[in-house]
């Protein structure tokens, strides 16, 4: 997700940059690292119909107006729901959750929740 954040101010952080810079003293793993890069890329890939999909599920929110923190927690999961589709939906969700709880602002789970809800029903669709 930081690094997801970071892609939309034109920073092009390294993994091991954002865990360094997020007080993370372990050495990342060649599977982390690989992961979290082939997420990025995707999510770069893919911007445009992942932003659409965005949209519309969250009825009343331009993307563009969207908490920056929201939409970058949203770009992954709705990636790793649409276009990755390795974890479980409710995992995605779940973790989606989790870190807008950690880094959004107060209604950001709920809002995250809502969205990729919708985006999951019509996944299975």
């Amino acid at each position: 997700m930081k690094m997801a954040y970071g892609k939309m101010f034109g920073c092009d952080d390294t993994y091991a940059t954002v865990t360094e810079i997020s007080g993370i003293e372990a050495e990342p793993a060649a599977e982390d690292i690989d992961f979290a890069n082939g997420i990025i890329d995707g999510i770069e890939e893919h911007k445009a119909e992942i932003d659409e999909i965005i949209a519309s599920a969250s009825k009343g929110w331009a993307v563009d107006r969207m908490p920056k923190v929201d939409l970058s927690v949203l770009r992954v999961a709705v990636y790793e729901l649409v276009f990755e589709k390795k974890a479980p939906q409710k995992v995605v969700i779940n973790e989606a959750v989790r870190i807008a709880g950690k880094y959004g602002g107060d209604d950001s789970p709920r809002f995250i929740n809502g969205v990729l809800g919708k985006i999951a029903g019509s996944e299975e669709k």
